[in-house]
């Protein structure tokens, strides 16, 4: 791949540039892509996101891959509805929740990673198992909470994975 747009899409109070993201950032900077974070901290209406992420990628360069986490993933698969995405990588991802505007996913592409704590008490885990099951989505469930703070080697791991099927370096 010469060139993908790699989009970081961060939760509903966190920040473009937390630990995951950092994290996912070196990642992507080891494979040979830059990994971007809009900040969405001023638009509480996750649909409100959808819509500025869409708009903002209208014209972006080669393969668009988005990440993101909580409200954030929401907005990732969301998004994919009106791109064309070639992957997503959800972490946590507040999918079947009131108050969003979907809750049948479509245009989705064929690469697609779902992770989620057991412990999770913010997002239910079985919206990821449900989401996985519909889409044939890649799941993996550890032993760890809503911010999956314990599991970011585990995560940067999988992400290495996930980025190998756009870069060729497996």
């Amino acid at each position: 791949m010469t060139q993908a747009t790699l989009i970081w899409c961060h939760g509903s109070l966190s920040q473009p540039w937390g630990d995951k993201s950092k994290a996912l950032s070196e990642i992507a900077a080891n494979a040979g892509l830059t990994l971007d974070a809009p900040d969405f901290q001023s638009m509480e209406n996750p649909d409100d996101r959808v819509e500025f992420l869409v708009e903002s990628l209208q014209d972006a360069p080669g393969p668009v891959i988005l990440t993101g986490s909580s409200m954030g993933g929401y907005v990732a698969a969301a998004a994919a509805k009106q791109l064309d995405v070639a992957g997503l990588f959800l972490l946590a991802p507040a999918f079947y929740l009131p108050g969003y505007a979907i809750h049948v996913f479509s245009n989705l592409p064929e690469t697609i990673s779902v992770v989620h704590g057991w412990q999770d008490d913010v997002v239910d885990v079985d919206g990821s198992i449900r989401f996985s099951k519909q889409h044939r989505a890649d799941l993996h469930i550890l032993p760890d909470g809503h911010r999956l703070s314990e599991s970011i080697p585990t995560i940067g791991t999988l992400f290495s994975h996930f980025l190998e099927k756009f870069t060729g370096q497996e």
